[in-house]
């Protein structure tokens, strides 16, 4: 699985750094915010979900690999707002200072709106490289409400205002399916739709994804007591100092690690059910129970 996740790593990030090199009329300055904040590094697992899934249902060349990269784009785009002062205030994102330490707000801004149009450009461009037009227009519209007001702008909401509140654990579960979970699922999803998954399929790899995004979300709060400042990226206790909602704050350490291994057997539990099986699916379920990244 490591070497697998590399190789796929490596391919979204040749793709992403010549892909953006080669964006006409983009000014300079933005071009460099742009290529900053997305070519930092970063675990690639949005794409890489999609190209899993793709990859199982036998779908492959620069169409899908544009689609996923989109996902990449969106997710920085996120990442880069979600660091800003007026949001959670971070200095520090993929082990290097965030977007408007280095070219300040008002260019962090921008380049986060930037990364969003472009994720929308290449996703429907991706009709261009070889995908089914009528399966790319299916697949927009689950792209832009994992991102919005249904999805992960939504869950940003609802995180911000549960900041030193009492939360039941429903509500917390509710905060993470839009904040992280909904485009960890649209990846998964969009990958089966981009290569012909069936309407069975599609509702077996959007509940995989639920429980993926579940899962991935507490192993983050986990590692957000428990992990290391180099291997994680950013500043430890950051939830904590800013009162965040999570799942250790809410449950204690056992219990989130309980419900994780919980989440990890029920997304095992789900693609075992798929009429087509994608084996890898199972082995990154188990990965991100024990990743430590």
């Amino acid at each position: 699985m490591e070497r697998y996740l590399a190789q796929c790593k490596k391919t979204v990030d040749d793709a992403l750094a010549r892909w953006l090199s080669e964006e006409p009329d983009v000014p300079e300055t933005l071009r460099k915010a742009m290529c900053y904040s997305v070519l930092a590094g970063g675990k690639r697992i949005r794409p890489i979900l999609c190209l899993t899934v793709a990859e199982g249902l036998e779908t492959y060349g620069e169409g899908i690999l544009r689609a996923a990269c989109a996902f990449e784009l969106l997710h920085t785009y996120s990442l880069i707002h979600d660091d800003l002062p007026a949001m959670d205030n971070d200095d520090l994102r993929r082990g290097q200072p965030t977007s408007h330490k280095v070219f300040g707000e008002a260019t962090a801004i921008l380049t986060g709106d930037a990364l969003l149009a472009l994720s929308f450009e290449w996703i429907a461009n991706s009709a261009n490289f070889g995908l089914l037009k009528d399966r790319v227009l299916q697949a927009i519209p689950v792209f832009a409400r994992a991102a919005g007001q249904a999805g992960m702008v939504g869950g940003q909401i609802l995180d911000m205002a549960a900041e030193n509140k009492s939360v039941t654990i429903e509500e917390l579960k509710r905060i993470h399916r839009g904040k992280t979970g909904a485009l960890l699922c649209s990846a998964i999803e969009v990958g089966g739709i981009l290569s012909g998954a069936s309407g069975r399929e599609r509702d077996l790899l959007r509940s995989y994804g639920e429980q993926v995004g579940l899962l991935f979300q507490i192993v983050d709060d986990i590692l957000d007591v428990e992990g290391d400042q180099t291997e994680i990226g950013k500043t430890p206790e950051s939830d904590i100092r800013r009162g965040k909602a999570t799942y250790p704050s809410l449950l204690g350490i056992p219990e989130a690690k309980r419900l994780a291994r919980v989440a990890r057997d029920e997304s095992q539990n789900v693609i075992k059910q798929l009429p087509r099986g994608i084996p890898r699916l199972g082995e990154l379920a188990d990965y991100f129970l024990d990743r430590t990244t």
